[in-house]
């Protein structure tokens, strides 16, 4: 929960009558109360209306990443259900509020595409591939598995990346969500 939400709470005032009484706007304690960034005037004015220390109405510096290793999670349904590793982490992604999560799984989601794009392209050359070879073996058995097997190490590997680091490892330099 956020910080200021919580003070404002635990103080039992709405938005607007902390807008009064701090001298913001109502608009920019939705802003604060919604993730932005709290400085300068703004953190003094509500630290003082709300009657608490402005560090008090910082974020915790440890992050929560339970909702981080949920979407992670959420891409292993994707080895049951076509397009559910891409669905279900971005469903997840979409509905988070915090931004540290809802950055972590768009990295998660990202990688994903990319697999998903690279599978679905080597479905569709692989019977020209086998024709122009003259290949019999089913080799679109031997891409799913290959596909299967990177997918779960890919889970794995930033499974434990968010246990010991708070951060995940496979992730696009360059992102484009």
């Amino acid at each position: 929960m956020n910080k200021v939400k919580y003070w404002r709470e635990k103080n039992n005032l709405t938005q607007n009558e902390l807008a009064d009484k701090s001298g913001l706007s109502l608009r920019t304690i939705q802003r604060i109360e919604a993730g932005s960034t709290l400085k300068g005037f703004s953190l003094h004015a509500l630290a003082k209306a709300l009657e608490t220390n402005p560090q008090n109405l910082f974020p915790d510096e440890t992050q929560s990443i339970e909702r981080a290793k949920l979407i992670n999670l959420s891409v292993l349904s994707g080895l049951v259900i076509p397009f559910g590793g891409i669905i279900f982490p971005l469903l997840l992604t979409s509905k988070t509020q915090d931004a540290f999560n809802k950055n972590i799984g768009k990295k998660i989601v990202e990688v994903q595409i990319i697999v998903t794009f690279l599978l679905s392209v080597s479905l569709i050359a692989l019977p020209f591939f086998q024709k122009e070879f003259q290949i019999r073996k089913p080799l679109f058995l031997y891409v799913l598995i290959v596909f299967l097997i990177v997918k779960l190490a890919i889970v794995i590997y930033n499974g434990v990346a968010l246990n010991k680091y708070s951060k995940i490892s496979i992730a696009l330099k360059n992102s484009f969500l």
